[in-house]
């Protein structure tokens, strides 16, 4: 018999701007970190909804994905995993209030250097994102399969 592996599916969004990212100040297990706008896929969601939900919930903005950014896997200390799905696109405002998630502080607009100098990164895979947005990393979102919806 085998065991079983845990997996949490999650997915980020990165918005550039004139070398800046956004990123949003988090409180996790009473931590101050720095992330991307990011959070698990729920039940009957599929890449692109969770993506755009997650945008909205932690920076009140909408999420235009454009392309995504790959895929990573970080192993947790009790033996799960996470795999991450990043996407990449543009952002505008809301038409009215969205109630942020609680567990959000503050968004910043930073370059990779001034986030990592001043903040502690949430994981590894925030600086593995960016690191392949800055090596211009752009997948089709139809790449992705059955995991968006169709666009045709």
């Amino acid at each position: 018999m085998t065991d079983r592996l845990r997996c949490h599916v999650t997915v980020a969004a990165v918005v550039a701007d004139a070398g800046r990212y956004l990123f949003v100040e988090e409180r996790i297990r009473g931590r101050r970190v720095l992330n991307q706008p990011a959070g698990h896929l729920e039940a009957g969601e599929d890449l692109l909804q969770a993506v755009v939900r997650e945008m909205r919930e932690e920076t009140s903005l909408d999420f235009l994905p454009a392309s995504w950014l790959g895929c990573d896997l970080l192993r947790l200390p009790d033996g799960a995993v996470t795999l991450r799905v990043a996407f990449t696109g543009e952002t505008r405002p809301l038409p009215g209030p969205v109630d942020r998630d609680p567990v959000i502080i503050a968004t910043h607009w930073l370059s990779l250097a001034e986030a990592a100098e001043r903040f502690t990164l949430r994981s590894p895979l925030v600086r593995r994102t960016l690191q392949r947005f800055e090596e211009g990393v752009r997948l089709p979102l139809e790449s992705l399969g059955g995991l968006v919806p169709d666009r045709t």
